[in-house]
């Protein structure tokens, strides 16, 4: 078959003292990049300001190169605020931005992020994933996980190409690639994940002479919607076509720390794929917006440092860097917790919604035994289930249930179609339960099974609140 990939026969080695022989691994070279990068990506020019950055700490160098406003000028003097113990929630720490962190914090930054916030990063990195600095990978901070996985696409992606995505998918990202006219070639998931069963079948019976995807788009840990989290087979299988068919995952795990099941955490792609003959198919995105806050827009990116360059260009002249203060806050606070308190926070944030998701369980089991199908979630905050919406067993459409009949009813969750690349009816339904208390989550899916029994003809319409009656 013809394809437009680059070679993977050129591999070089990582170079990391702290690699053992036995440990080492390869990492394909930055030249296996090239074919990968969007003709935007090719002709963005490297920012005349913020490339000189890093000379200005030259020892004894004085700079006239950045126009930055001088110091004095700011108002502020200290920045001290208060967080809840991760090991004791009952108790709070007073934390304060030292000096050097604030004045940094107040000032523009390099781009890729704060540097004592980066070296904690990678550390958390090594932790969690086993990854080691010198194995070709870089981090850089973005403005939330989304800020960083836009300009990835828009790296990697020309316009009109065909890209890989699992279905159903994060509705955020499919008007990434919807506004480059790009081709989104559904992969199939289900209650174990993606269905790498479905991406080979794509792959290898795809059109001679049509230049194969280059990015897989993927959330391995309780999609958004699904809730479903992949499996370690499918996860293995996904990098083993990653590396016979030449294509990037991108690895978007906003939910990694929201892992609640039973059975042990499976690694990440980012982790797997130190086990592949080379490492650097895989740009990972965390987040920490589920875990931290929502509000402090931060999230990091992981992956080959040439594929980070493309996306440092790309925000060098949109939005200069992520808030120097917003990352000088969080590290005060993650070096305050050090791993094993973030650790113990991130535990107790999935054990929280691991009680959450329980309790909307238990009211759909109540509500919706017979009316509804679905698989339980072991990670995220989303349940994805399928709405009987006729007795005679046809393939219904939640679109106007959801969106008139539920709301009208006093209830707002979200049609499956949205989360479809291509748009296409569906009888599924996406409800989030992280926030609804036990009690509105009874009503809530309540009323969802009277909008089902309306459609079905067997309502009559009893106990029809109205939006009215809802508040």
């Amino acid at each position: 078959m013809a394809s437009s990939q680059p070679s993977t026969t050129a591999i070089s080695e990582a170079s990391n003292a702290s690699v053992t022989p036995s440990q080492a691994v390869k990492r394909l070279p930055d030249s296996y990049y090239d074919d990968f990068l969007s003709n935007n990506a090719k002709e963005r020019k490297a920012s005349p300001i913020r490339s000189l950055f890093p000379l200005e700490k030259t020892p004894g160098l004085i700079s006239l190169l950045a126009g930055k406003p001088n110091e004095t000028t700011f108002p502020f003097t200290s920045l001290s605020f208060k967080a809840r113990s991760p090991t004791d929630p009952a108790q709070e720490i007073d934390l304060t931005l030292e000096d050097v962190d604030l004045k940094q914090g107040l000032q523009y930054g390099d781009t890729a992020g704060f540097k004592k916030l980066l070296d904690w990063l990678f550390g958390l990195q090594e932790n969690q994933h086993g990854r080691k600095r010198g194995e070709g990978w870089r981090i850089s901070v973005g403005s939330g996980s989304q800020d960083l996985i836009f300009k990835a696409v828009q790296a990697l992606v020309n316009p009109g190409d065909a890209v890989l995505v699992e279905s159903p998918v994060y509705a955020g990202v499919i008007p990434m690639f919807s506004t480059l006219h790009c081709e989104q070639v559904e992969v199939e998931t289900d209650s174990q994940g993606i269905r790498s069963s479905s991406l080979r079948t794509i792959l290898e019976g795809w059109p001679t002479g049509k230049p194969k995807p280059k990015v897989l788009y993927t959330v391995p840990y309780g999609c958004n919607p699904t809730g479903m989290t992949a499996s370690l087979a499918r996860r293995k299988e996904v990098l083993q076509l990653a590396r016979e068919h030449s294509f990037i995952i991108l690895e978007d795990d906003p939910y990694f720390y929201l892992y609640y099941g039973k059975a042990p955490r499976y690694p990440s792609y980012f982790s797997l794929e130190r086990e592949e003959p080379e490492v650097g198919r895989v740009l990972r995105f965390d987040s920490l917006s589920k875990v931290l806050s929502a509000g402090v827009r931060i999230g990091f990116a992981s992956g080959p440092e040439k594929l980070l360059n493309a996306i440092d260009a790309s925000t060098a002249t949109s939005n200069l860097q992520t808030s120097s203060l917003t990352q000088s806050i969080i590290y005060t606070l993650l070096n305050a917790w050090g791993y094993d308190g973030f650790k113990a926070h991130t535990d107790a944030v999935a054990g929280f919604y691991r009680e959450k998701r329980d309790i909307f369980e238990r009211a759909m089991v109540k509500h919706l035994t017979g009316l509804a199908e679905w698989s339980t979630p072991e990670a995220g905050m989303f349940f994805w289930f399928k709405l009987l919406l006729t007795s005679d067993g046809k393939e219904g459409d939640s679109q106007a249930v959801i969106r008139t009949t539920a709301f009208n009813r006093g209830v707002l969750a979200l049609p499956g179609t949205v989360f479809l690349p291509n748009g296409r009816r569906s009888a599924y339904v996406r409800a989030a339960f992280s926030l609804a208390g036990e009690e509105d989550v009874e009503r809530a899916v309540e009323r969802l099974r009277l909008a089902v029994l309306d459609e079905r003809g067997e309502g009559a319409g009893e106990g029809a609140e109205g939006v009215e009656g809802a508040q």
